[in-house]
């Protein structure tokens, strides 16, 4: 297996999705288990399509944990970064869906958000040599929630800036996984001032910063190389090298949206193993991230997130299909 070049850190979990859609949390009658959190997502998704990718995070000793390594090692993801938690267990969101398969995050059973083993990465094991060989850091903002993560996030920026490795942070705001979601502004907004690309949906863009044009959000930061804003049914946005442009989105028959924007993520950083200089020009921009888009589409038409993530082969044929959006 070649070395990783790109890392993702952060949370690997079950997500629980409601088989009954439609219905409030205490309705539900039956759940089925996907395996997801964001980070582990866009590493399978990232393998997939062709990239050597490592991930880095923390499981419990139980038997979720095992499945999802194991699941990890199948699809080809460097597992050399997966911490082992002894008591804390492995964590599992569930899920409840709308009628039109939209997802809402509704908690952790019987758990505190902060006693599952990813929020007890340990920044000291973190192994510095996939740093010396990696191209790309992806981060999210949950880690920042737990003090232990935390200080691995830290650790994560200090070894990246060591080895010239660039980041991406996509924001993915899940306000369940903070005990005070009022205290989660100022780390993130520190976070977003280190990364070289930053990632967020719409709400998050208005959210941070009052407006959805990355134009202006790459303006305001000053410091990174690209911004891109997802709006589900509505496409993205980018600005990417100085270049600006709106992606609609592929018309597909949407099954399940669990994991679409962390295949877009995939897709980014896929494209952008070829070169940077692919998002110096107009055209070389857009097509990065037209391809971003396309396999975040695939990716709505099966249920799960990893399960559903397409191929490289996938998304070409994909792409050929729709050669004028």
């Amino acid at each position: 297996m070649s070395a990783p070049r790109v890392l993702c850190l952060g949370e690997i979990l079950f997500d629980c999705l409601a088989d009954q859609l439609g219905r409030e949390l205490e309705a539900v009658e039956s759940w089925t288990p996907y395996p997801g959190g964001a980070p582990a997502n866009v590493a399978c998704g990232l393998v997939k399509l062709g990239t050597a990718t490592g991930f880095i995070g923390c499981v419990g000793q139980d038997q979720p944990g095992e499945d999802l390594v194991a699941l990890l090692q199948d699809v080809g993801v460097d597992v050399t970064g997966v911490q082992r938690h002894p008591t804390a267990p492995t964590r599992q969101v569930y899920v409840t869906r709308t009628e039109t398969g939209d997802r809402i995050f509704s908690g952790f059973g019987d758990y505190d958000t902060s006693e599952f083993a990813d929020a007890h990465l340990q920044a000291t094991q973190l192994p510095e040599s996939l740093f010396e060989t990696a191209e790309y850091l992806v981060l999210g903002t949950l880690e920042l929630a737990y003090p232990e993560t935390r200080e691995a996030i830290y650790r994560a920026l200090e070894l990246a800036e060591r080895y010239y490795v660039k980041i991406l942070l996509d924001v993915n705001w899940r306000p369940i996984f903070w005990p005070d979601p009022e205290a989660a502004l100022q780390p993130i907004q520190a976070l977003i001032k280190q990364v070289d690309f930053l990632k967020l949906s719409d709400e998050e863009a208005q959210w941070l910063f009052d407006t959805t044009d990355p134009g202006v959000i790459n303006h305001r930061i000053g410091s990174t190389e690209g911004v891109l804003v997802t709006a589900g049914e509505r496409g993205s946005a980018y600005c990417l090298g100085g270049n600006e442009g709106r992606i609609p989105v592929f018309p597909v028959k949407v099954v399940d949206t669990t994991g679409a924007g962390d295949s877009f993520t995939a897709g980014f950083l896929h494209q952008c193993q070829k070169g940077l200089r692919l998002l110096e020009n107009p055209d070389g921009a857009r097509a990065v991230v037209t391809y971003a888009s396309a396999a975040g589409a695939l990716t709505t038409t099966k249920p799960g997130a990893i399960a559903a993530q397409p191929t490289a082969a996938e998304v070409a044929a994909f792409l050929s299909q729709h050669p004028s959006l």
